[in-house]
């Protein structure tokens, strides 16, 4: 089963603050010697800015380096999703990933619906899988109607299970609510450790492994089909002491974390 890493484990070091921002290439690059398979360009400002000649620099190498592309926007506009649809193409990327709201655009469900309707039969056309993540500004029963009110092969649901915290639904249950709907999976853990003082609570994510989800659980109901369901790393990092320690913490967290996943394959 591919294994791979998101942009989003790139927040720190592709800040235009860093000394060297991370570009795509390089990210590129870093994944496939980390060992990766996948690398999804995730709500990534580069990704939009993409010339013809860029977009077909990173596809040969990501063909060079043995990797599958992927992409990832937010909101269910036609016209915007159509675009998405170009990108993938350009890359040869065969798995979007997209959210049900974007800035300024909060549809109704129905609207949701009536959108998708209308382009997800082109992603079809083209061999391309739209995925939708949960996150706490849908619950899984509503994000789930959506998904089976289009009823498509080429739609589906890009599951992270930590996102659905904030909308009190315990982990485990979301995966068995949508196991058989996953076209994609963010790998998050995440920990609740107590606040200084005993007053509270902190949500935040920790290296794969070290924390509370449970993701040999998840693997056992969700199944995923290897050959189409891959397996994508992210970081919700809190700032360290500095920006240089965030950096390098960022990328240890990514290392450790590729390195456990890929356990996880070899041993399941």
């Amino acid at each position: 089963m591919a294994i791979g890493v998101s942009t989003y484990a790139y927040q720190h070091r592709a800040d235009p603050s860093a000394p060297e921002p991370a570009s795509l290439p390089a990210m590129l690059h870093e994944i496939a010697d980390l060992g990766g398979q996948v690398f999804q360009v995730c709500d990534h400002p580069d990704l939009e800015a993409l010339t013809p000649a860029g977009a077909a620099q990173l596809r040969a190498a990501a063909a060079e380096r043995g990797l599958v592309l992927e992409t990832g926007t937010r909101g269910t506009r036609p016209e915007h999703l159509r675009k998405h649809l170009g990108l993938a193409q350009s890359l040869g990327a065969v798995t979007v990933r997209s959210m049900a709201f974007a800035t300024g655009d909060r549809p109704s469900h129905p609207e949701i619906v009536e959108r998708l309707r209308a382009v997800v039969p082109e992603y079809a056309a083209a061999g391309v899988t739209l995925g939708l993540e949960t996150y706490e500004q849908l619950t899984t029963t509503e994000l789930l109607a959506i998904v089976e009110a289009v009823d498509s092969p080429h739609l589906g649901i890009v599951l992270d299970p930590a996102n659905c915290l904030a909308n009190l639904e315990h982990p485990r249950d979301v995966v068995r609510r949508l196991a058989h709907r996953v076209v994609n999976i963010h790998v998050k853990d995440f920990a609740f450790t107590r606040r200084e003082g005993w007053a509270g609570f902190t949500l935040a994510s920790c290296p794969l492994g070290e924390g509370q989800l449970d993701y040999l659980d998840l693997l056992d109901v969700v199944r995923p089909d290897p050959a189409r369901v891959h397996q994508v790393l992210e970081h919700w990092l809190v700032p360290q002491d500095d920006a240089a320690a965030t950096r390098a913490t960022e990328a240890d967290w990514t290392a450790r974390s590729l390195r456990t996943l890929a356990g996880y394959q070899s041993g399941h």
